[in-house]
């Protein structure tokens, strides 16, 4: 399966034959969410799409990536959102996994807007790209560290979660730094993050940022932060 309406429709058609309306309000709510939902919970997603994905092939980088956008784009539930996301991730798409595909990501990160998109973009996607391929990706995540766009800053500050010992000291002190003054809950929450989880591989590192910083970091960050050491 390789065409873009096939993909799409396809996509559709099996969250729907999954879809519980008894429970989409609810999700919609906690989600605060403008695009409605199929009411369509992880577990049964991820069953319902794993056979579709599986079969997926795309023949070519630009094929995916147009499929991708096009699941993401045509979305009338936000469960559609979540399978574009799955499907940036097919492991017949590994290869295309590279600094290439940051304006793939970009779009999904700007155009998603809230963090239950933007943080798997984030940590699974674009983590990784930076990880293997820091001298083209680092200077992104830099400019994105600067960008007006709320989400474009988070990214680049939370897309070494879950890197352990292999974080760009470097890069993450420099998006911290650019973004302390932001009164943004999302951005004061992200940096928190960001180095709470980096204090369980290097505590030492973290505890020296925080006294480097001192008050200009936010009291929600710097809670978080310190909440492993």
């Amino acid at each position: 399966m390789t065409g873009t309406t096939s993909i799409g429709a396809a996509v559709r058609d099996a969250l729907v034959a999954v879809a519980n309306p008894a429970k989409a309000g609810d999700m919609q709510a906690y989600m605060k969410s403008s695009m409605p939902f199929l009411g369509v919970q992880k577990p049964a997603r991820t069953s319902a799409l794993r056979p579709l994905l599986s079969a997926y092939r795309p023949s070519t980088r630009a094929t995916w990536e147009s499929d991708v956008r096009a699941v993401w784009d045509g979305a009338q539930f936000r469960e559609e959102r979540y399978a574009a996301i799955s499907l940036s991730a097919v492991r017949a798409a590994d290869d295309w996994q590279d600094v290439g595909t940051l304006a793939l990501y970009r779009h999904l990160i700007t155009t998603g807007a809230w963090w239950d998109l933007v943080d798997e973009v984030a940590v699974r996607r674009v983590g990784p790209i930076l990880r293997a391929d820091r001298v083209a990706v680092t200077p992104v995540m830099r400019a994105w560290a600067g960008e007006e766009d709320l989400w474009l800053r988070r990214t680049a500050i939370i897309c070494q979660v879950t890197a352990r010992r292999d974080v760009d000291h470097a890069l993450l002190r420099e998006v911290v730094d650019v973004n302390a003054a932001d009164r943004s809950f999302f951005i004061r929450k992200a940096i928190g993050w960001a180095l709470r989880d980096h204090a369980r591989y290097d505590d030492t590192w973290v505890r020296a940022l925080l006294d480097e910083m001192g008050d200009r970091l936010s009291l929600l960050s710097r809670r978080e932060a310190e909440k492993h050491l």
